[in-house]
């Protein structure tokens, strides 16, 4: 116990000099250099009426052509570890879309207007990312819980926010998605995105063997969005690593954004089932359900 008590805050002091040990300099990098990796395209993802991507979760995708990647970050903006992030997209002159957590983005929101001001897209990723996931709350609960993570990311980036988010976006915590809360998303426009692979970066893992679940996993399947944690310091240090080997194995970047009509979509091949849904149901089995609605007395 004096142990954990003693390594906790010393870990939070030395995560953002361990990775500057490790990490070059990268902010004072020229801009754009001939031989960065650069966003190869521009995406406009508009989503009237819904819209649920990723193959992990849904039984479609984006319909990228070979090669083609998608970034995205979850669970920042996180100082020590979100800004290398940047640093190293800003030198591989590379746009991500980041699914930021609402009380992250009102407890740091220089780091978060800096992604916005890089020209990264901000999505929506809760206000809480409750531990027991959405799933597990109430459906009010849930939805005032997301109300709130759209507004306090809107709030910090616009000065003001809205009934609806500005960039409809948005990603469930643990992708513990409901059928109620997804149909209320849709109602109001607002896309749902999975993903197609991911870095298993919620792991404690050094950033090599990250690198190497990430590299093996494009290798396999050619394109498609990939999750990263922007919050994780083996992601950070793995990433200017990662942005290099994408470069020198011909994979390109492309740049979601809010558009009006739907993306180009993908179909799940035919035998496919939702990975996350049996992730999600080992993960809280003998968990206590939602309390319904009191009985009329």
């Amino acid at each position: 116990m004096l142990n954990e008590l003693w390594w906790k805050p010393m870990k939070r002091s030395l995560v953002p000099l361990v990775i500057a040990l490790w990490l070059p300099s990268l902010a004072e990098a020229a801009p754009c250099p001939p031989d960065a990796l650069g966003t190869s395209r521009v995406l406009e993802v508009g989503s009237p009426g819904g819209l649920q991507i990723g193959l992990k979760t849904y039984p479609q995708t984006l319909q990228l052509e070979d090669h083609e990647v998608v970034l995205t970050f979850d669970d920042g903006p996180n100082p020590g570890t979100t800004d290398h992030v940047l640093d190293a997209l800003e030198k591989q002159c590379v746009k991500a879309t980041f699914f930021i957590i609402g009380r992250e983005a009102e407890a740091h929101p220089a780091l978060l207007k800096r992604e916005y001001e890089a020209g990264e897209t901000i999505g929506h990723h809760s206000f809480s990312h409750p531990a027991k996931t959405l799933r597990l709350m109430t459906e009010e609960a849930a939805k005032a819980d997301i109300d709130k993570g759209f507004a306090a990311d809107d709030q910090v980036l616009y000065g003001s926010a809205g009934p609806e988010p500005r960039v409809p976006f948005f990603r469930f915590p643990g992708f513990a998605d409901t059928q109620p809360l997804v149909a209320w998303l849709s109602s109001r426009n607002i896309a749902v995105f999975g993903a197609d692979f991911w870095a298993f970066d919620w792991l404690d893992m050094s950033p090599d063997e990250e690198l190497q679940i990430v590299l093996r996993k494009l290798e396999q399947e050619k394109r498609g969005i990939l999750l990263l944690h922007d919050s994780r310091t083996s992601t950070a240090l793995m990433l200017p690593v990662l942005l290099d080997e994408l470069k020198k194995r011909g994979f390109k970047i492309v740049h979601l954004v809010p558009g009006a009509a739907p993306p180009p979509l993908l179909k799940a091949p035919e035998g496919w089932s939702s990975e996350t849904e049996a992730i999600i149901a080992r993960t809280l089995a003998g968990a206590s359900p939602p309390a319904g609605p009191k009985k009329p007395e």
